[in-house]
C-alpha cells in the first residue's frame, strides 16, 4: 500500500485518491465482495458583523471519510475524520464488523458498473475567494452599514456575513471508478430588523456563487436587504378567500422541491407519494417543460456523476407538462425494478421553462390576488399532495401591489396547484440547485380574518 501521511492533512489531489484506492483495497483484503468510499476535505472562513461591530471570525478546515462494504447483499458503513493509517484500518474493520450484522438485502449493492462515469466536462465550479479576513470583516461592516444607514427606520440588525469556502470531494468503488471534484462557493448576506408604529418587520438578502466576481456587491445586498424590509412595514391581514398567488422565485423552487420529493425514488418504492406511478402521466399543463441540466458552466449543481459514481445527463423529468422520469438511485431503482438516473446526490441544475413574461407582466396577469414572498412552517404532505402553509407578502390590485400582508396561510392540493399554473416568470432564481422564476397559479385558499 501506498504511504499515507499520519501527521499532516494531504493537500493534493493525487494524495487524496490515493488514501481512496488504499480504504478500497483495505475492504478486499477483509473480505469485502463490493466497496465504496468518498473523501471530502474542505476549508472555508465566515465573518459576521452585527450593529457596527465584528461578531464572529471563524476559520473552518474539515476533512471526512466514509465506507460501505458489501459482502454479498449485507452491507456495512463506518466513517472518521482522522486520515492516518491507522484510522483508516480501523474504520474498514468497523464496517465489515457492520455488515456481518445487518439482514440481508436483494437490493443493495454499487450501482450497476456499465452505468459509471467515463467522460468528465471541465465545468470550471473551483474560483478561490482570495480575500483576506481583514477585507472580509470590512465587507461585512460595509455590507450591513449599507442597510442600517438606508433609512431611519431600520433600527435593528440580524448581521452580514462573508462566507468563502473551498473543497475536494473524492468518491471511488470496487467497480474501478475513481474520481475527484474541486469546488468553491461563496456568499453574502444581510438580515435588518425595520421598526414603525405598527411594530417591527424583518427581512433579508443574499448572493451565492462559484465564482467571487459574479456577487452581487456588499452594499447592494445591503440596501436590497433594508428595502425590502422596509417594504413589510405597515402589514396587513387579508379576508379568507379563494385567490391567485403568485410566488417570487425564492418561494417557487419550492413548490418544485415538492414534485421533486414526490416523484423520488424513496416516496415511490415505499408507495409514500400523491404522485404514485405517475410515469407518463400529464401534471402541468402543456407549457411547462423542466429540465435538468448537469453540465451547465459554474453552476451550483453542476456534476458530472452523483454519489454513486453514476453519469449525469441532461434530462426532461416534465415535457409538455407529462412526467418522464423518476429520480433514481440504486437502491429505489432495484426496488422498482429500474434502473438508477444519477440522482444519489439530488438534482443537477433542474430548470423551469418561462412563458415569456417578466414579473411586472406576471402581476398583471394576476391582476387580484396575492404576491407571496416568505413561507413558513412544513404543512405539505407528499403523501397526499395536501398544501397548507403560513405566508406573508402583499395584496395585489389591478396589477400593482397595494400594501405588504402577513399572519395569512395559504392552502391547497398540489396536484391542482401543479395543473393550475398560469404563468412562469423569466426572472429566473439561480441561487440553488432548482432554478426558476416566479410561479402565477389560477387559485388558493388564503386563510385570514374572518
Amino acid at each position: 500500500m501506498k504511504n499515507i501521511n499520519n501527521n499532516s492533512l494531504p493537500e493534493s489531489e493525487e494524495s487524496l485518491k490515493n488514501i481512496i484506492a488504499d480504504t478500497l483495497q483495505l475492504a478486499k483484503q477483509n473480505g469485502a465482495t463490493q466497496a465504496e468510499a468518498g473523501l471530502t476535505v474542505s476549508e472555508g472562513m465566515s465573518v459576521s458583523a452585527r450593529m457596527r461591530s465584528v461578531e464572529t471570525v471563524e476559520y473552518q478546515k474539515d476533512n471526512g471519510l466514509g465506507i460501505s462494504v458489501y459482502f454479498g447483499k449485507h452491507k456495512g458503513t463506518a466513517s472518521t475524520s482522522s486520515l492516518d493509517l491507522d484510522s483508516i484500518r480501523k474504520t474498514v474493520e468497523a464496517a465489515c464488523n457492520i455488515a456481518k450484522y445487518t439482514s440481508e438485502d436483494p437490493c443493495t449493492g454499487l450501482a450497476d458498473a456499465k452505468l459509471m462515469a467515463t467522460e468528465f466536462v471541465d465545468l470550471d465550479l473551483y474560483h478561490e475567494w482570495n480575500i483576506s479576513s481583514d477585507d472580509a470583516i470590512e465587507m461585512a461592516l460595509e455590507c450591513e452599514a449599507a442597510a442600517l444607514d438606508f433609512d431611519k427606520n431600520i433600527s435593528n440588525s440580524d448581521g452580514a456575513s462573508i462566507d468563502v469556502g473551498k473543497g475536494i470531494s473524492v468518491y471511488g468503488n470496487s467497480h474501478g471508478f475513481l474520481q475527484q471534484e474541486r469546488k468553491t462557493r461563496h456568499s453574502i448576506s444581510c438580515s435588518v430588523v425595520a421598526e414603525d408604529e405598527q411594530g417591527m418587520q424583518r427581512d433579508y438578502w443574499y448572493d451565492v456563487s462559484r465564482t467571487p466576481d459574479l456577487l452581487q456587491s456588499a452594499s447592494e445586498i445591503g440596501k436590497l436587504a433594508a428595502e425590502r424590509t422596509l417594504n413589510r412595514l405597515g402589514a396587513q391581514k387579508l379576508k379568507t378567500g379563494k385567490y391567485p398567488v403568485l410566488y417570487v422565485p425564492e418561494m417557487a423552487r419550492g413548490l418544485i422541491g415538492h414534485f421533486n420529493a414526490a416523484i423520488g425514488g424513496n416516496a415511490q418504492y415505499r408507495k409514500a407519494s400523491f404522485l404514485l406511478d405517475a410515469l407518463d402521466t400529464k401534471v402541468f399543463p402543456d407549457f411547462i417543460q423542466l429540465i435538468e441540466q448537469p453540465f451547465k458552466k459554474q453552476a451550483l449543481g453542476s456534476a458530472n456523476y452523483d454519489g454513486e459514481g453514476v453519469a449525469t445527463r441532461q434530462r426532461h423529468l416534465i415535457q409538455d407538462g407529462i412526467i418522464q422520469s423518476y429520480l433514481l438511485d440504486s437502491y429505489s431503482a432495484r426496488k422498482l425494478d429500474l434502473q438508477s438516473t444519477g440522482h444519489a446526490s439530488g438534482v443537477h441544475n433542474l430548470t423551469l421553462n418561462d412563458t415569456g413574461k417578466n414579473f411586472d407582466e406576471c402581476l398583471k396577469t394576476m391582476g387580484r390576488g396575492l404576491l407571496v414572498t416568505e413561507l413558513m412552517g412544513q404543512g405539505v404532505s407528499t403523501v397526499t399532495g395536501d398544501y397548507s402553509r403560513g405566508a406573508a407578502g402583499f395584496w395585489v390590485e389591478n396589477g400593482a401591489i397595494q400594501y405588504p400582508v402577513e399572519e395569512i396561510t395559504i392552502a391547497s392540493n398540489l396536484k391542482d396547484m401543479f395543473n393550475g399554473i398560469i404563468e412562469v416568470g423569466s426572472d429566473v432564481d439561480y441561487r440553488g440547485n432548482i432554478q426558476c422564476g416566479s410561479i402565477l397559479i389560477e387559485s388558493m385558499t388564503i386563510a385570514g380574518e374572518g
